[in-house]
């Protein structure tokens, strides 16, 4: 493997966010009957005419912005003719030679905190195909052309990763920014954002590339990375066993942790591209892209670095808590709500984030809004709850038994103790009862009394069922042993 270097490319169809299709006014919304949304324009009757939707102009348009690509002030549409049986019209109209999206570069980190420059050859606009369905037939496939029609935006990298971490790394930050820009809800799942990789293999230090395999439609992030990992080590394999890679079209089996043949893979020739003479030239004006760049919305980097410089948060908290513009809207709600960000930032990385996890659910979905977080934090501010009885409120709230902190402290009695006089009663009832291990406190050195003060405080947190202050109970605590009072 050491004599072998990877070469990654991805190409990335992202479904952007419109209501009706690039070309028709047919919906676009997923999980229709099959074939209830496709209109004739869709299934390229005679006589139907396309005509482009604004919208997804705007939408690319705004992605060549926010990774400050070169724009085409005049973009064509094409006809890519190719036969398939999902394919209506025998064409699929996208474009070519003048796309709307040219040169640019994305930033992805990687290990150890380093920054790499991948480059986006450019961004073009296309229609997506219907989809062949195999399981549901005996010995024939159904066509379903809900999707024929569908806007995308298919983004095309340099071949510039080196391994698959890398190319996860450079979806990952695909899939973010088209979240952020609001043009793509990025569901892998519905197939809204999906990733073909072109992978080859060379030997260190060649210049020339190796004949590429595209792995086809990959639809989750852990599927890209054990795609292309069992492709690289195929291709390796072939080479030096004395066989060639063969240029084609293969596609990932998750069951089988493999890819298979599926098709030779054509060369644009193949497709005899040439402008649609059914759409006119789409030309950008200067006003239009500024009023576009003007609405861009704080973008994952900028946001990421306000983060930790605003909020004083660690570059790694900032990271985790930028990971979509909802997540870090939640935040930033909580943290103005409370007061503390540091505590808000802990809580949402932690608590919230474990259980957002456990339950498959996004923050737009969680149980607890902002405020709600935000009240059982400020509970933990002022000293009405302790580290470990917040947890107990929090999964309270987490399984709806209470609108708020409040609500869930008073119906169960979670107020912690402060009382000093209360806590003193406590702390004398478990050292009376305790006579031999205050002995041995008392005559042990620092280093073992540093470790023995733990049970007292266990037997004081259990005999207050949790609700004793801790640091009120340590600095009491001291105070009785040091003082010879309880024994």
């Amino acid at each position: 493997m050491m004599q072998w270097e990877t070469v990654i490319g991805l190409e990335i169809h992202a479904q952007l966010a419109t209501r009706s299709k690039i070309f028709s006014a047919a919906a676009t919304a997923f999980g229709a009957a099959p074939n209830t949304q496709a209109c004739a324009v869709d299934l390229g009757l005679p006589g139907v005419l396309p005509v482009l939707n604004r919208q997804v102009v705007e939408m690319a348009v705004r992605f060549g912005c926010a990774i400050d690509a070169e724009l085409g002030r005049r973009s064509v549409f094409a006809r890519k003719n190719y036969f398939y049986p999902d394919l209506p019209k025998g064409y699929q109209i996208s474009q070519y030679e003048q796309p709307i999206v040219g040169r640019g570069e994305v930033e992805i980190m990687l290990e150890e905190g380093v920054v790499k420059r991948i480059g986006v050859t450019r961004a073009h606009l296309e229609e997506d195909a219907g989809k062949s369905l195999h399981e549901d037939f005996h010995g024939m496939s159904g066509i379903d052309l809900n999707r024929a029609g569908t806007p995308l935006l298919e983004i095309v990298s340099e071949p510039d990763m080196r391994s698959a971490k890398e190319a996860v790394a450079y979806a990952r930050k695909i899939h973010q920014i088209v979240r952020y820009l609001g043009i793509c809800d990025g569901n892998m799942q519905e197939g809204s954002f999906r990733c073909d990789a072109n992978v080859s293999v060379r030997r260190r230090g060649e210049e020339r590339f190796g004949t590429r395999a595209e792995v086809k439609n990959v639809n989750s992030f852990r599927f890209l990375e054990r795609a292309i990992d069992y492709e690289v080590e195929r291709q390796i394999e072939l080479l030096e066993s004395g066989g060639t890679v063969v240029q084609e079209t293969r596609l990932y089996d998750p069951a089988a942790d493999q890819t298979r043949s599926m098709r030779s893979k054509e060369e644009a020739n193949d497709y005899r591209y040439f402008p649609d003479p059914d759409l006119l030239p789409v030309v950008l004006e200067e006003t239009e892209i500024d009023a576009i760049r003007s609405q861009l919305p704080e973008l994952p980097d900028a946001k990421r670095l306000r983060f930790a410089s605003a909020y004083g948060l660690p570059e790694g908290v900032a990271e985790q808590l930028t990971q979509s513009r909802a997540l870090a809207d939640y935040f930033e709600q909580v943290a103005k709500r409370c007061g503390d960000s540091r505590q808000a930032a802990n809580w949402i990385t932690g608590d919230l984030a474990a259980a957002l996890n456990r339950d498959g659910l996004e923050i737009d979905r969680s149980p607890l809004s902002a405020e709600v977080l935000a009240g059982l934090l400020l509970r933990m501010i002022d000293q009405t709850l302790s580290g470990k009885l917040a947890k107990q409120v929090f999964e309270a709230l987490w399984r709806g038994e209470g609108e708020s902190a409040d609500a869930v402290i008073a119906a169960q009695g979670l107020r912690q103790i402060t009382d000093s006089s209360a806590l003193e009663a406590i702390i004398d009832e478990v050292l009376a009862n305790n006579p031999q291990q205050v002995a041995s406190y008392r005559t042990a050195d620092e280093k073992k009394q540093a470790k023995m003060i733990g049970f007292f405080v266990g037997q004081i947190m259990k005999a207050s069922k949790g609700k004793a202050n801790p640091q009120q109970v340590n600095q009491l605590l001291s105070s009785r042993l040091g003082g010879g009072d309880g024994a």
